[in-house]
């Protein structure tokens, strides 16, 4: 039985965001992050993280499944306390940086708009 780990919905994007998205690289902040941040960033409505998210989950974009390949071993704290997680689409079962969540890079990246909705669900952590 699958539940939802996860969900928010994108309310802006900050101004260079699309070079990170063509990079293969979504780059997510709760929406009260300082500027800086909010330039690359996909800005979305923070929520509570359920339940630990790992590898073999779905990323869903607006209905678009993703499998998640690996997860970072600060991701789901940063996702947690901060918002803040980033996806790269890149097809690594191992994570490049901590904070990391991959997912398969022979797919197309979803696209992203202010109303997007973004959901990660799994399987029930006993």
């Amino acid at each position: 039985m699958s539940v939802t780990k996860y969900e928010t919905k994108v309310i802006k994007l900050g101004p260079i965001t699309q070079d990170f998205i063509d990079e293969g690289m979504l780059i997510f902040f709760q929406i009260n992050v300082p500027d800086e941040l909010a330039k690359i960033a996909i800005l979305h409505a923070h929520d509570k993280l359920h339940q630990k998210v790992v590898a073999g989950d779905k990323l869903i974009i607006d209905g678009q499944p993703l499998t998640i390949l690996c997860v970072g071993e600060v991701a789901n704290e940063n996702l947690a306390n901060l918002g803040h997680f980033v996806v790269k689409f890149n097809g690594l079962t191992q994570p490049e940086m901590p904070g990391d969540i991959s997912v398969p890079s022979d797919v197309p990246i979803p696209p992203i708009a202010p109303g997007t909705v973004i959901k990660i669900v799994g399987k029930k952590i006993a």
